[in-house]
């Protein structure tokens, strides 16, 4: 059996994700988008092989992250475009999450390669826990809990 079929990854939200986030590529990909790439020798300028990059951008576009939209240079032929769509501003936070732990634990010497700011003021903002009534929780006193639809492993 297949590691995605077993039922504590089938129904793990961590698992399916990974399907499409957690291929190679696929972060940095959405990364560049969020900084305002949008073609094709934009993407390919982090290093990313040109069979594996047409591959990676025709799944983000399947899997509704990306939309694909025809653009054409003056003198040139047609080509598309790749756009964030609505559903991909929900990877921010993820991507937000990967920078402060790799600021924090992968030091590079220099200073952060990424900042999240609110766009309405430009200042800084960080990501967090925060309870119902919108209290920040040290991560400390936050802990990982099976939730109703999770399929325990067998011990």
């Amino acid at each position: 059996m297949k590691a995605m079929e077993l039922p504590q990854n089938k129904y793990c939200s961590i698992a399916r994700s990974l399907e499409v986030l957690g291929l190679k590529w696929n972060l940095l990909i959405m990364r560049e988008a969020f900084f305002g790439r949008r073609r094709y020798a934009e993407f390919r300028q982090i290093g990313v092989p040109t069979d594996i990059l047409s591959t990676r951008l025709a799944s983000l576009v399947e899997e509704g992250l990306l939309e694909r939209r025809p653009y054409r240079e003056p003198g040139e032929r047609m080509r598309d475009e790749y756009v964030l769509t609505e559903a991909a501003h929900n990877i921010l936070p993820i991507l937000a999450a990967l920078t402060s732990w790799g600021d924090g634990r992968l030091p590079t010497g220099r200073e952060p390669a990424s900042l999240f700011i609110d766009e309405a003021t430009g200042q800084p903002v960080t990501l967090g826990f925060a309870d119902g009534n919108g209290t920040v929780i040290d991560p400390e006193r936050v802990r990982m809990v099976y939730g109703p639809g999770a399929t325990r492993p067998k011990d």
